[in-house]
């Protein structure tokens, strides 16, 4: 009977936990995403941006644009700017999400994949 031996390359291995250097790399990534996505909206959108707790993360190699409304009224308005939104941030990185919660407890977040953009289409 013969024995099959198996090799195990490095890269095959379980993810090593990051290193602060790559912690600090990723928080860099994001802040200039975020930075960039917003100076490259309009001035109606900055505003309602403004008006909202917003961040960019990339956790599970995912970028997602969070976008945390204050109440239900800013959610429609964010929700009405989302194609613009996706738009703009498609422009910076083709494989992206948006996520638009609103408050707490008054319903459930939509997320929307900036690839997705055509279906979402009429509502610009």
């Amino acid at each position: 009977m013969a024995r099959n031996m198996y090799y195990f390359n490095s890269d095959d291995s379980h993810p090593m936990q990051p290193t602060s250097a790559d912690i600090i790399l990723r928080q860099q990534l994001e802040d200039s995403i975020s930075r960039y996505f917003y100076e490259a909206c309009d001035r109606t959108i900055q505003n309602l941006l403004s008006d909202c707790r917003w961040y960019v993360t990339t956790h599970a190699n995912a970028l997602t644009l969070v976008i945390e409304c204050p109440d239900q009224v800013t959610n429609w308005r964010v929700l009405q700017k989302i194609v613009p939104m996706g738009t703009l941030l498609h422009g910076i990185v083709s494989s992206a999400k948006i996520r638009v919660c609103p408050p707490e407890s008054q319903g459930i977040p939509f997320e929307m994949r900036v690839d997705e953009l055509s279906v979402y289409r009429d509502w610009a």
